[in-house]
């Protein structure tokens, strides 16, 4: 007879004990359960013990977490989280050094758990460990331990980091501008800021006035990956926390400092591959640069606006300038005024004054420094555009002003100016970091393409449209190939001609319609049973290989990873906890299980429980495209395991693969896309011999039978 579904068997084990093999009833109350175990050791004061999992971070089992307990768990008798962290805490006032350390080391490892951290903190732990740091009377693994049991600490989100006190604070900083420090040490206090400066804006401004940005430029040229990072975040997080103007100024700076030359030769051609981390970071400043033309593109020409006019005429000028013009002699007011007006119509504006094609927003006075810094860096290019195109036919004249203006809007909407960070997207490009004024570098790239492309279709003005389209393909298909310099843009983007583009394009409507012939369609209708069960198999396996996921905290930080995978008999998810940089653990070694009979739904998007309180803001966009939970049987209540995926590829990979798992249909795009690649390939496999044969709509129709059958021979008679 099976045992009831609240009764589990499971091992409990002690040092220098037996091990007790007993059957849990989850039903029990977890006083009486310990009591029974303790009875069983002949152990007295039961309350003085506690139970934990013996694998993974040997979290405390509580009333909250005890359903987590499956079949075949192995459970370790241990000292109860209270006594347990009142003792070393106690430790902690040592006079000795490696008691100290080891106080240390066995609270870094239990700070994770969530009972034995609130027990800690409520017997003022946090303010022993604070002492630890800003006494600073070791420098060396007591500190650097110290800080690391301080942010687990603080991890959990039970004390706010605007709690702490400004002396603490200048001490954390006082260590990362010091010269001679551990090498353990400066990552982790550069975390600590990083952590108070995205929680606390006034802690921020002091972090900010009391940490150079030269300071952090030195950490950033140390060869140690790792400080690297965490130099960035900081950085990163101070000019999140800076307005427009302060962001503006530290920018600079840094660009002066030669950062941006730095992080292109050092860390983005470093012969160690770019972490996540950092490559989230180099987003996030590519981005907040960027930003800083967001103004400029909100902002419409002003025709009273002196400065804003002479700009024009230098636009003009810089195309048309006449022998009178430039001695200062030249025809009357008044032909002078209609020979602008004409020069302005041949520059590419629709109006007679060129003041109200630039008061549309965006791109707003960004189209005119485009459109000036092009004039100024590439005069020859500017001149050869603008009077090449004078000489045309007024039909197939390519306008440059227009064709600025709308490229601009083109390039804000590829490069994402003016929306904010995301929280998780590492999709830097290496080309920004490769020269100063990118953005108007680019364009100087894209206004030539534009009037290459403009040719190559012989358009006329009717076709403005459609050229603008091929423009943003190519640029759009160039900017993916991340290529690692301005020169190899060019490259590859002029190599992306008109008639290359057609041929990608019936490329991809061919590997995507196919043909509609019905017999065709029916024979596809037969192939999908085989090539769904295929997919179906491929999903599974993915499942069974296993992923790294990145635990997203309060304040969205990525910074714990965590790794799960299907069992190879389909029957168990497994799960864990790994540091960043291991390989993927072995399935033995995961202490958490899934059972799949347990999996009642898989959620996905705004339902997942994870981003559903987290409001609907454009920051938030990216987390529910990526994000899906799964819910499941935790005794009598629903419990969520809940996941980020790195990608959404992995995101389509994981929720096919875990609705295969439940029966259910694999809805994803992935899995249209593959089908269809599939069902393609296999079509044409099958119709190799039919090439170049029509095929017909109707099937041919049968004939009828013949009047008689004796053209049949007869076997049985035998010849002579």
């Amino acid at each position: 007879m099976a045992p009831p579904r609240n009764v589990v068997k499971i091992a409990v084990q002690m040092p220098d004990a037996i091990p007790q093999l007993i059957q849990l009833d989850q039903a029990k109350p977890l006083a009486t359960v310990l009591k029974e175990v303790c009875d069983a050791w002949s152990l007295t004061h039961s309350e003085r013990y506690a139970l934990q999992f013996a694998d993974g971070q040997k979290r405390y089992i509580t009333e909250n977490n005890r359903m987590e307990i499956k079949n075949g768990s192995i459970l370790c008798l241990s000292t109860a989280p209270d006594l347990e962290a009142e003792k070393l805490l106690g430790r902690l006032q040592s006079t000795s050094r490696e008691g100290r350390c080891e106080a240390l080391r066995h609270l870094v490892l239990l700070a994770s758990d969530m009972t034995f951290a609130q027990e800690v903190i409520s017997r003022d732990g946090l303010q022993r460990l604070s002492t630890i740091i800003e006494n600073g009377d070791d420098l060396g693994e007591v500190l650097a331990l110290g800080l690391k049991a301080f942010l687990e600490l603080m991890e959990h989100g039970v004390v706010s980091w605007e709690t702490l006190s400004i002396p603490f604070v200048k001490k954390v900083v006082s260590y990362v501008n010091m010269n001679l420090m551990d090498a353990s040490v400066q990552p982790l206090a550069l975390g600590l800021l990083e952590s108070v400066t995205l929680s606390s804006p006034a802690l921020g401004l002091l972090v900010k006035s009391e940490v150079p940005l030269d300071r952090l430029l030195v950490h950033l040229q140390v060869m140690n990956q790792q400080l690297q990072t965490k130099a960035m975040a900081l950085l990163t997080a101070l000019l999140q926390g800076a307005n427009l103007t302060e962001r503006k100024h530290m920018l600079d700076y840094l660009w002066q400092r030669n950062l941006r030359q730095f992080i292109y030769k050092n860390i983005i051609h470093s012969v160690a591959p770019l972490g996540d981390e950092m490559a989230h970071h180099l987003y996030i400043l590519q981005s907040l640069t960027l930003g800083l033309l967001e103004p400029r593109m909100r902002t419409p020409l002003d025709s009273y606006s002196q400065e804003q006019r002479e700009q024009l005429q230098a636009l003009r000028q810089a195309a048309f300038e006449s022998e009178g013009e430039s001695l200062g002699t030249g025809p009357s007011a008044d032909r002078r005024r209609s020979l602008c007006v004409q020069e302005f119509r041949k520059l590419g504006f629709s109006n007679s004054n060129p003041a109200h094609d630039l008061e549309r927003v965006p791109p707003g006075l960004l189209a005119l420094d485009n459109m000036l810094y092009f004039s100024k860096h590439a005069p020859n290019a500017y001149s050869r555009f603008v009077l090449e195109n004078s000489s045309r036919e007024d039909k197939h004249e390519c306008p440059f002003a227009r064709s600025s203006i709308q490229l601009t809007v083109l390039l804000c909407e590829l490069l994402r100016v003016g929306e904010p960070c995301s929280e998780t997207a590492q999709d830097f490009s290496p080309m920004f970091y490769g020269q100063d004024q990118s953005f108007h570098e680019l364009f100087c790239v894209a206004i030539q393409l534009l009037n290459k492309t403009w040719k190559e279709m012989r358009a006329t003005q009717e076709d403005f449209d459609k050229v603008m389209q091929v423009v943003r393909e190519q640029l759009a298909r160039t900017l993916a190939l991340k290529p690692t310099s301005l020169e190899l843009f060019r490259t590859k983007v002029n190599a992306l001609t008109y008639g290359e583009v057609l041929r990608l394009r019936q490329t991809e409507r061919l590997h995507q319609e196919g043909t509609l012939a019905p017999p065709i369609l029916e024979l596809r209708e037969k192939l999908k049973p085989e090539l769904l069960g295929l997919i179906r198999q491929q999903r599974l396996l993915r499942l069974c290989e296993g992923m790294l996921f990145r635990k997203i905290s309060s304040r969205r930080r990525q910074d714990k990873l965590w790794f799960c995978c299907l069992s190879p008999n389909h029957k168990v998810l497994q799960y864990g906890d790994v540091e960043e940089g291991d390989n993927p653990p072995t399935l033995e070694s995961l202490p958490e299980q899934l059972p799949v009979a347990d999996i009642r739904t898989l959620l996905m998007g705004k339902d997942c429980p994870h981003v559903r309180e987290k409001g609907s803001g454009k920051q938030n966009k990216d987390l529910y495209e990526l994000a899906f939970s799964i819910s499941y049987d935790h005794g009598e209540k629903e419990a969520y395991l809940n996941f980020i995926a790195p990608s959404k590829r992995d995101f389509h990979l994981w929720t096919d693969g875990l609705s295969a798992l439940l029966g259910s249909p694999m809805g994803s795009e992935q899995t249209r896309l593959d089908l269809e690649q599939l069902l393609t390939m296999e079509t044409k496999l099958r119709l190799l011999e039919l090439e170049n044969v029509p095929i017909p709509e109707n099937p041919p129709p049968v004939p009828p039978p013949p009047t008689n059958f004796n053209f049949c021979y007869d076997y049985s008679i035998t010849e002579p």
